[in-house]
């Protein structure tokens, strides 16, 4: 089962669950279309369900397009650069291209790299926030869902390695949004207004975000 848009076929792979009432349409990362339903749902039913969702369903193929051009390939603050493989265990980067071992540990080096810049823009960004708030502790992994978590607890934040391969302005954006979850724990009309104090355009930023 397939679907057609724009000259190319996108596979439809339907998974159907006992106790399930409800159907649910999705767009992933390889750009199949993904259909969780009840067991007793026909392939009809999907069909004429996907007919009438496909203007939505061709906004999330977009969507995960715009996704997978932004992910693939060496990023690094922001800029894509080529890759060419050398017999080495290291990587540099030099006007356009970078240069690694075909083996290297890539997010190694993005974790090196993260444990510098990072603490410098939260430095920089808490000396120059509007509010009185403890200094937080850093930390640093890979996530899949978020971009950012700060325990109010403890005050410690943990940012995504992934944002080292963005421009500098979302990383801050994510530090600035964590550092204001030590004024609000929640995302109420107040928190976003602290928000917008320490970062006018943070709305732009975080609407441009979603296509990463």
């Amino acid at each position: 089962m397939e679907l057609e848009r724009n000259g190319v076929s996108y596979p439809i792979i339907i998974e159907r669950k006992l106790g399930q009432k409800n159907t649910y349409i999705r767009v992933k990362k390889d750009l199949a279309i993904y259909v969780t339903t009840g067991r007793l749902t026909t392939n009809s039913s999907i069909l004429k369900l996907i007919d009438a969702n496909y203007s939505k369903i061709g906004k999330m193929i977009d969507t995960q397009t715009k996704k997978k051009v932004n992910n693939d390939g060496f990023f690094y603050l922001g800029k894509k650069y080529d890759i060419r493989y050398i017999d080495s265990d290291t990587i540099y980067i030099q006007e356009n291209t970078v240069y690694m071992g075909e083996n290297v540990d890539i997010d190694k080096f993005y974790k090196k790299e993260a444990s510098r810049i990072f603490l410098e823009r939260l430095d920089y960004l808490y000396e120059h926030y509007s509010r009185k708030i403890p200094y937080p502790k850093l930390r640093i992994r890979k996530m899949t869902t978020r971009w950012g978590v700060c325990n109010i607890k403890t005050h410690i934040i943990t940012l995504n390695l992934e944002l080292m391969k963005r421009d500098i302005r979302y990383l801050d954006y994510v530090i600035v949004h964590e550092l204001t979850h030590l004024v609000y724990g929640d995302h109420s009309n107040k928190f976003w207004s602290v928000v917008e104090e320490n970062m006018k355009d943070y709305k732009k930023y975080r609407k441009e975000m979603k296509e990463f």
